[in-house]
């Protein structure tokens, strides 16, 4: 099956500033990366980083418009999980302060249980205890404030999934995407877990069938996973795109079995 996806940025900056853009598709087939800042053509310096394709480039006072696009043929091997993958993704982080709630976890959930099972268990509780509401969330949030609030957006039932996973010695990480029958659609976040020494991907806010995917990038939460981070220089967020689709007819999220890679 083949996905196409794109997006759109519109950058506004009073003075000169540099952006580090992870919009790329990790494994395209083919893609196509377009950068005019204030009237003139910009290239981008890729670099390969833990994860992610990174482009960092240099953006003039004005208007900057990016636009990406690209196309993937799905399927592939699966992913092992290594012991630098353990040994990373146990530990806590910025937005999953896993070691702040283990006692918590522990009373939740039997850390016996099946690693599939409990897995889906820790990713159907939070789809459950969260209501999906825009803009609910601060940039700032932690998954424990998300946890007290009871509400976000992806990114927050991400981080929640995570560092529950992370309490109950499940490795786990989050994982940008973008989403074919996302609505509305958006840059999108979701968890994969340690399955049987395999990362295995759950979405815990089901609004996207997890079969059709595509990988932008992955880490240990937002903070390593921002489609853009700006330096140097102050800038704004104007008008943003994203598309997804795919050439053949899509599965409704909750048919899907979990879990799914």
């Amino acid at each position: 099956m083949r996905t196409d996806v794109a997006c759109t940025l519109t950058i506004s900056a009073p003075v000169p500033a540099t952006a580090f853009l992870q919009v790329a598709v990790a494994t395209p087939t083919t893609e196509e990366l377009t950068i005019v800042s204030a009237g003139t053509a910009r290239t981008a310096i890729e670099t390969q980083v833990l994860g992610a394709r990174v482009h960092e480039l240099e953006l003039a006072a004005g208007e900057t418009t990016i636009a990406y696009s690209a196309s993937v043929e799905s399927g592939g091997p699966a992913r092992e999980v290594t012991p630098a993958d353990r040994a990373e993704y146990l530990r806590p982080s910025r937005y999953c302060p896993s070691d702040q709630i283990e006692g918590y976890a522990s009373t939740e959930f039997d850390q016996t249980t099946d690693r599939a099972e409990l897995v889906g268990q820790v990713a159907s509780w939070v789809g459950n205890r969260l209501v999906y509401v825009a803009g609910a969330s601060r940039p700032v949030d932690t998954a424990i404030d998300t946890l007290l609030a009871g509400s976000g957006v992806c990114r927050d039932y991400t981080h929640l999934t995570v560092m529950l996973l992370r309490a109950l010695e499940v490795p786990a990480r989050l994982v940008a995407v973008y989403a074919p029958g996302l609505a509305p659609m958006d840059f999108h976040a979701v968890v994969e877990a340690d399955v049987d020494g395999v990362w295995k991907t759950v979405d815990p806010t089901r609004l996207a069938p997890t079969s059709s995917l595509v990988r932008i990038c992955h880490g240990r939460d937002a903070a390593d996973t921002a489609f853009l981070s700006l330096f140097g220089g102050r800038a704004t967020l104007g008008r943003m795109t994203v598309t997804a689709t795919v050439d053949g007819q899509l599965p409704a999220p909750s048919d899907e079995p979990f879990p799914m890679s």
